[in-house]
């Protein structure tokens, strides 16, 4: 159980993660396929020594002298069939796109590296890096242009939620209620700072109440409803965690902790066989964490199926084995 509750605030910490993503994607997702579009619709012939000027582009950029080299490798990098070739002009291309403000076609040359050159150290890096002054531009042209905005201030105070300056995040979240009352997420993330706070009962039905009003608001947020779940959980109140969990996971078929819940808490109210599904299914989307294997394995063997369950437990072990002490899978 305590695997299970610090995968759960890991859960909730990538809700915060997934807000400051989409900071990044307000000022470039839209023109990004616009982006995409005209650079298809613009693709050159192939002619001799275009190779040469790409290299002489790629040189220019070196130098600082985007305002020359861009032009030439947004029209090359998406299109040079040799692959080092495309590396190079690609990631002078992002940072020339960067240095010049254009963010389109800096995130479709990140969309192109991430493509073309998966699981390669430098392009993750400067993916992090790229997007996260993304973000930042995003949320200084908020305040600078819309500072009195529910946006600005949801903005403000999750960095406050992420400062553990919970009381002033809980003021700023109020204040956005009393000026647009029906903003959908407000609740859940008050729910969420009431959890954050020093466990006692009077933080837990507040949060409670939290995501419950989150849900009368929306009734699809599944991370309120996994939420409830949790704190039915918490609690041992199987009866009610369940069916929150239950829900969670139809709303949001790739939540995979809600299966995962799901299958903890059929087991602890000996539904076993009720059990098998979700945790199969949780296996299948995480492998690699051995939670969902030894649970799986109990699933399996309370049900009679020893072979199953030695399998599952053979898995967890392996894993557990390959992990560093202290690390997540």
């Amino acid at each position: 159980m305590a695997l299970y509750c610090i995968r759960w605030s890991l859960s909730l910490s990538s809700l915060i993660m997934s807000k400051f993503l989409q900071s990044a994607f307000v000022i470039s997702v839209g023109v990004m396929v616009a982006a995409t579009i005209a650079t298809g619709q613009t693709r050159p012939v192939g002619a001799p020594g275009a190779g040469s000027t790409v290299e002489q582009a790629i040189d220019l950029a070196a130098k600082g002298r985007c305002q020359e080299a861009l032009p030439v490798l947004k029209r090359s990098a998406g299109h040079i069939p040799d692959k080092d070739l495309k590396y190079r002009a690609a990631m002078a291309t992002a940072r020339c796109a960067m240095s010049l403000g254009q963010a389109e076609t800096a995130v479709a040359t990140l969309f192109l590296l991430n493509r073309e050159f998966p699981h390669d150290p430098e392009v993750l890096y400067i993916t992090t890096h790229y997007y996260g002054e993304l973000a930042s531009r995003a949320s200084q042209e908020l305040a600078a242009t819309a500072p009195s905005s529910y946006q600005a201030l949801e903005l403000e105070a999750e960095a406050m939620e992420s400062q553990n300056r919970w009381e002033d995040a809980t003021a700023e979240y109020k204040k956005i209620l009393e000026q647009n009352p029906n903003v959908p997420g407000i609740h859940f993330r008050l729910g969420r700072v009431a959890l954050s706070k020093s466990e006692s009962p009077a933080n837990t039905e507040e949060a409670r109440t939290e995501f419950e009003e989150e849900l009368k608001l929306d009734p699809a947020n599944a991370a309120a409803e996994f939420s409830l779940g949790e704190i039915a959980r918490r609690a041992g109140q199987w009866d009610e965690a369940i069916p929150r969990f239950t829900s969670a996971s139809k709303l949001d078929p790739a939540f995979a902790e809600a299966f995962l819940a799901l299958g903890m808490s059929l087991n602890s109210a000996e539904r076993y066989s009720e059990a098998v599904i979700p945790l199969e299914r949780y296996a299948k989307m995480l492998p690699a964490d051995p939670a969902g294997h030894y649970q799986l394995s109990i699933a399996y063997a309370r049900t009679g199926r020893k072979e199953d369950a030695t399998r599952e437990m053979a898995i967890q072990r392996q894993i557990v084995e390959k992990t560093p002490s202290g690390s997540r899978p």
